[in-house]
Parts: C-alpha cells; sequence; structure tokens
C-alpha cells in the first residue's frame, strides 16, 4: 500500500500546480460546541478501538471461532479501525487547536487510506452476507463451499479492489490545481470537499467517482439483498416461530446499518460536484466515518452468541486459570 502511494505523491508533485497545506474547517466555530463535539467524537473513537480490537483479539484466540464468518468479521473489524483512525484522530486534534492545516501529503494519504478500507469494507460485508446466505440455505454444504481458498480469495480481493480504486481517485483528485483557496469546509480529506475547491476542469473526477462508486455500491449492494433474499425464504419456510423471530431480528439489525452504510456513501460520490452541500456532507460522513465503524461489532457480534460464549471462556481462563489445569 505505501509503495504506489510514494510514487503518486512523487508524480503529482512533479506534474500538477499545488498548495502546500490544506485547512479543514471541521463542523463549528463556537471554542464550547467545540469541546462538546471533542468529547462525543473521542467517547466514539474509543468505543470504536475497543469493540474493533477487542472482536479481533478474541476471534484470535479462541479455536472455536476460527470459522469463514468470524473470519470475515475479523477483517471487518480491521478495516473499521483502519478508516476511522485515517480520520478520528486529526478531527479530534482539530477541536482543541486553532490552527487546523493538514499537509498536502497528508491530506493526500488521509483520503487514500481512507478510500482504500471503505472500498474494501463494502465488498466484506458482501462477502459476510453470502456466507451467511450459505450458511442457512445450504447448512450441509457449507464447509465444501466456503472452503479456506475461497475465503482468503474474497478478502485479498476485497483489498485489492479498495487499495486500486483509491489510487485512482486520489491520483486523480491531486494532480488538480487548487488556486484560489486551500480552505476544505469537512472535517476530513473527502474527494467531493477536494474537488468543489478545483480551479480546474474536474469532470473527469466527477464522471470516475460516479462510473466507480456506483458499479462498486450496485455490484455489493446487489449482492447483499440477493443473499438476504434467499435467507428470507429459507426463513420464512421454518416452522419455528422462535427461529423465524431470531432471525428476522438478526437480520434487520444487519440490513438497517448496510442501508445506512450504503445510503450515505451512494449520496456522498455520485452526485455532481454542483450540488453538494458541505454542511450536509458533513453531517452524512459522519455516520459512515465514525458511527458505522462503531456500531458493527455490537450488531454484527455483541449479539451473537457464540460471540458471547467465547468471550465468558476467555473470561474464565484469565480470572480461573487453576481451575483448567
Amino acid at each position: 500500500m505505501i509503495l504506489p502511494f510514494l510514487l503518486l505523491i512523487t508524480e503529482v508533485r512533479n506534474s500538477s500546480t499545488i498548495v502546500n497545506e490544506f485547512i479543514l474547517v471541521g463542523f463549528t466555530d463556537d471554542p464550547w460546541l467545540q469541546v462538546a463535539l471533542f468529547m462525543v467524537f473521542l467517547m466514539i473513537y474509543v468505543i470504536t478501538l475497543m469493540g474493533n480490537l477487542g472482536m479481533i483479539l478474541l476471534i484470535k484466540i479462541d479455536p472455536q471461532l476460527h470459522t469463514p464468518m468470524y473470519f470475515f468479521l475479523s477483517h471487518l473489524s480491521f478495516c473499521d479501525v483502519c478508516y476511522s483512525s485515517a480520520i478520528a484522530p486529526k478531527m479530534l486534534v482539530n477541536f482543541l487547536r486553532e490552527n487546523k492545516a493538514i499537509s498536502f501529503i497528508g491530506c493526500a494519504a488521509q483520503s487514500y487510506i481512507f478510500g482504500s478500507f471503505l472500498d474494501a469494507e463494502c465488498f466484506l460485508l458482501a462477502a459476510m452476507a453470502y456466507d451467511r446466505c450459505v450458511a442457512i440455505c445450504k447448512p450441509l454444504l457449507y464447509n465444501v463451499t466456503m472452503s479456506r481458498l475461497l475465503c482468503v480469495s474474497l478478502v485479498v480481493g476485497a483489498y485489492t479492489i479498495g487499495l486500486v480504486d483509491s489510487l485512482v481517485h486520489t491520483y486523480f483528485a491531486f494532480r488538480l490545481s487548487f488556486c484560489s483557496s486551500n480552505v476544505i469546509n469537512h472535517f476530513f480529506c473527502d474527494i467531493p470537499a477536494l474537488l468543489v475547491l478545483s480551479c480546474s476542469n474536474t469532470w473527469l473526477n466527477e464522471l470516475l467517482l460516479f462510473i466507480i462508486v456506483s458499479f462498486l455500491e450496485m455490484s455489493t449492494t446487489l449482492s447483499i439483498l440477493v443473499s438476504y433474499l434467499y435467507i428470507f425464504i429459507t426463513i420464512i419456510k421454518t416452522r419455528s416461530a422462535e427461529g423465524k423471530r431470531k432471525a428476522f431480528s438478526t437480520c434487520a439489525s444487519h440490513l438497517l446499518c448496510l442501508t445506512i452504510f450504503h445510503g450515505t456513501l451512494l449520496f456522498m460520490y455520485t452526485r455532481p460536484s454542483s450540488s453538494y452541500s458541505m454542511d450536509t456532507d458533513k453531517m452524512a460522513s459522519v455516520f459512515y466515518t465514525m458511527v458505522i465503524p462503531m456500531l458493527n461489532p455490537l450488531i454484527y457480534s455483541l449479539r451473537n452468541k457464540d460471540v458471547k460464549d467465547a468471550l465468558r471462556r476467555v473470561m474464565s481462563r484469565k480470572c480461573f486459570p487453576s481451575f483448567l489445569h
């Protein structure tokens, strides 16, 4: 990931008119409100780190969670940590300082890392939906279908697509000239916010955003919807009323999270720059940059009986080790 990004920065600096730094406006100029927002977002970020890193560690140390579902979940947590950490620390620091500058390279790095892991998460969510579809609809073929090779291939493919796609958008965005202003009316270096600042023609950037993001979003969303359609059909055929209730409850929470995640992404990245409203976009961005990474461990894991049992086993080994030997 580092090498292509370094080559990108070198090429951009040698071929375009650039500014040395950008200024991130953030949410407000009110000092008291900034302190309040700092406390709120700090709490969200700490919960995000604890939930996702805890989930990765739990899956790593508990053998009973070494299954395809939790393999995908561990990588989902990793993506949540990476792309939220690309944004949250700088945003939190800016709440407490007057100088809200970010260097040109820092802005490009933030945009690249954020985009890479956000794209990867889209494909991981689709892979997780397919995994659940196979587990519920064809349980006898689950171990054969969801082989180790297929799971690793899906994860590697998700990261590869994310890195390449983000490299394309970052490269073309930071080749633009920013000659009129370097003040970004946002709390991080988001591509649409950068396009508004440019004095270059941004039609190619907008076209790439619309085509690539639409394709990635539509393909992953369609895959998720088809998977859940098969799951719902299977659930309806289930005779147990209690089984139906639990399955519908779990699927509903998953779909709510997916709707917020994909809905805000489509809203942000498939519109022409003429329709951008930065104040609205900042509010929408909070959902997929901060809220969703915090909710994912809660929705996908802490409501799961296997995870609760694994947590009890780990706590028992830590608290009462002498009884285990």
